[in-house]
């Protein structure tokens, strides 16, 4: 039997780094997620107030076992 895998898009923020950011957003997803398999980084931004990073954020494309 072969295993069928669906791909979401999360993104998480971290006031540290990117890394953080991408950690932190696998974290949180894995405890409504099983079986996650990959996560592939797609886009990296920040969010800028008065001339300042504030938030690293990290869009990533995750992906997981779907079970029918």
């Amino acid at each position: 039997m072969s295993s069928i895998y669906k791909v979401i898009e999360i993104i998480g923020g971290s006031d540290k780094s990117w890394e953080d950011a991408a950690k932190k957003a696998v974290e949180v997803a894995a405890k409504s997620l099983e079986e996650m398999r990959v996560a592939e980084v797609k886009e990296l931004d920040m969010r800028i107030e008065d001339g300042k990073v504030v938030e690293y954020r990290v869009k990533m494309r995750v992906s997981f076992k779907y079970k029918v």
